[in-house]
């Protein structure tokens, strides 16, 4: 917590102490690789708990916490325990702020919603059978059973031909004149 309070103030801490860690040359660029290879299991293994397990953001503040022992490197105390201590505060005071930001950043949506997507292709075959609906409407009922047994019920000619009780030759004229005049009427709805 002191090197806490000094880190708020402007001044993290330097004090030279006879257990300091020798880093030759006092510079950020000497200090950052001894910190990963001393503390960076122990930061890594923190954080991913503050993390909820997410390995991405917990490299992410990792670096980042890196990255600000190095802006201070000039200041840091060198004693172990000191630099662990700066370590995980720093650390702990991204993630915190991480989960803030994430509480204040509205909620990402999803650019393309497959339940939307499957409404509008319902609406437009609904329109479409309730236009054809009313083109068969306004058939003759001989030309609107032959429709049903072949095309709607899926029977062969033949087939439709032993329901309706008519010859298949007859079957197959009637869907001939039935078609074309449900193509008109269809034509005429559309120009509408």
């Amino acid at each position: 917590m002191e090197a806490l309070g000094r880190e708020s103030r402007g001044h993290v801490g330097y004090a030279p102490s006879a257990t300091a860690v020798d880093t030759g040359p006092d510079t950020g660029d000497d200090l950052v690789p001894l910190l990963y290879k001393d503390f960076r299991a122990t930061l890594f293994a923190q954080v991913l708990a503050l993390t909820n397990h997410d390995r991405q953001w917990t490299e992410d503040v990792v670096q980042e916490t890196m990255i600000r022992a190095w802006q201070h490197s000039d200041t840091l105390e060198r004693e172990p325990g000191m630099l662990r201590g700066w370590l995980l505060t720093v650390a702990r005071r991204i993630v915190i702020d991480g989960w803030r930001n994430r509480r204040v950043r509205p909620q990402e949506v999803a650019l393309e919603i497959p339940e939307n997507a499957e409404s509008t292709d319902r609406t437009d075959s609904s329109l479409a059978a309730l236009t054809i609906t009313r083109a068969l409407r306004e058939l003759d009922a001989k030309y609107q059973s032959v429709i049903y047994e072949t095309y709607l019920a899926g029977n062969t000619v033949r087939q439709a031909a032993e329901i309706l009780g008519i010859p298949e030759g007859t079957v197959k004229s009637r869907l001939y004149t039935a078609m074309r005049q449900l193509r008109k009427a269809l034509g005429e709805v559309t120009v509408r």
